[in-house]
């Protein structure tokens, strides 16, 4: 496939995970600019979802959107790349005009009913939709780091360093649920 002019991946990034990395690179191989929307970035305003039923819940959000900003910013420096983080109401569509330029190609990588309700989504507003690794497991979740995070467990494995590094660092009073144990 050639570079396409403006592409964009997007995800919770509760927390931004290895399966996260594989997407950001293989949408950045194939876009000259890059967008990487942040999903739910008002936590109040979640709302459930059919194809998923566990997006909405506070203890599957547990890190506000600055947090996954500074995540993403971090991992952007630690691989070398260039892109610009925005906030994406992925569940809003009537809203997306207002953060995702018409003719920008958005990457997404297809697991389940929500993957694909959000290929359908994009397409019916007129968005050309790329599928990348159609036909691959999820080798890592959300679910399984957040599991490790409030279990003590082995985490940063599942993780970029430049995550590990964030997360580690964050004083938020909130963050012993989420925070490796002491």
């Amino acid at each position: 496939m050639s570079r396409v002019a403006l592409g964009m991946v997007h995800g919770r990034f509760q927390p931004f995970h290895l399966g996260h990395l594989a997407y950001l690179r293989g949408a950045a191989a194939r876009s000259e600019r890059l967008l990487v929307g942040i999903t739910n970035p008002d936590r109040a305003r979640t709302h459930p979802e059919e194809a998923d039923d566990h997006r909405h819940r506070p203890e599957d959000n547990p890190f506000t959107y600055t947090e996954r900003l500074e995540m993403l910013l971090a991992v952007l420096a630690d691989e070398g790349m260039t892109a610009c983080v925005i906030p994406f109401p992925v569940s809003q569509p009537e809203l997306w005009p207002d953060y995702v330029p018409a003719g920008t190609v958005h990457f997404l990588r297809v697991f389940d009913d929500w993957g694909r309700t959000k290929v359908e989504r994009l397409r019916g507003a007129g968005y050309e939709v790329v599928v990348l690794d159609e036909g691959e497991a999820k080798a890592i979740s959300g679910v399984q780091v957040r599991g490790l995070l409030r279990s003590g467990g082995p985490w940063p494995d599942l993780v970029p360093p430049a995550v590990a590094r964030v997360i580690s660092s964050l004083p938020s009073p909130d963050a012993a649920d989420r925070r490796p144990a002491a």
